[in-house]
């Protein structure tokens, strides 16, 4: 969905004047979020599309709480592209639930609609049938997931980048396949940067390979200037 400059703040259908309770459903993507409002009746006010920003964020929430009193709002992937936006629904005193993306066959069968999928949000919510909170992402949770996808990612870059190392030994000129063959991870990776990269292919494959293969952080090595560890003396009994 493309993303608008402006939107409007209101729907087509006039709003009551009397202030009752509604819910809020989104279809969260990338750039774009659309929203819809139902009453607690189901009847639905509006919907509207709002850009996937700060700014984009308290539009929505203004415009929601035009129709009445909002208190629930059902977010699709509160995990991914809605995390953002339940972030800030939850520090607005609104009550976020998680509810899961339609069949992808039943929506190819009926139609895609993004306003459709935010009004099945909200009834998802209205009808119970979406209950789930969404996971905390904020703070230290946050952080640790950060740390953890960024260091898993490292180190299958690394297990990669070694297996593709040893599949090239395993092909080359046995000369140098035979003095490679016996090191460890550690002395290899040492080995290959020794190597010319001007010599041949295999040789530059080998050399660039080691830095991909050696990047992951491993266990620290104590400095040389650290203290030797004290030897254990024994008094001699008399």
């Amino acid at each position: 969905m493309t993303p608008t400059s402006t939107f409007p703040t209101r729907s087509t259908q006039e709003t009551p004047t009397e202030r009752y309770e509604i819910v809020l459903g989104v279809d969260t993507h990338k750039d774009v979020h659309v929203a819809a409002v139902v009453t607690k009746l189901g009847a639905r006010l509006g919907a509207c599309p709002f850009q996937a920003t700060a700014a984009g964020y308290r539009e929505m929430l203004e415009w929601a709480r035009s129709f009445g009193d909002l208190r629930h709002a059902g977010v699709e992937g509160t995990g991914s592209y809605g995390a953002a936006l339940c972030r800030y629904l939850l520090a607005q005193n609104v009550q976020v639930i998680e509810v899961n993306r339609p069949d992808r066959a039943a929506r190819r069968r009926s139609g895609k609609s993004d306003e459709v999928d935010a009004e099945a949000a909200a009834r998802a919510v209205l009808g119970g049938r979406a209950t789930a909170r969404p996971k905390h992402t904020g703070g230290t949770v946050e952080d640790l997931r950060v740390s953890k996808t960024v260091k898993d990612s490292a180190v299958r870059a690394r297990t990669q980048a070694i297996n593709q190392l040893k599949a090239i030994l395993v092909s080359t000129d046995p000369e140098l396949r035979e003095s490679l063959a016996r090191l460890g991870n550690v002395a290899l990776f040492s080995a290959c940067a020794r190597l010319d990269p001007e010599t041949s292919a295999v040789h530059q494959a080998l050399h660039y390979l080691r830095s991909a293969s050696s990047s992951c952080p491993t266990k620290s090595v104590s400095s040389p200037s650290a203290s030797p560890p004290r030897s254990r003396t024994t008094t001699p009994r008399s």
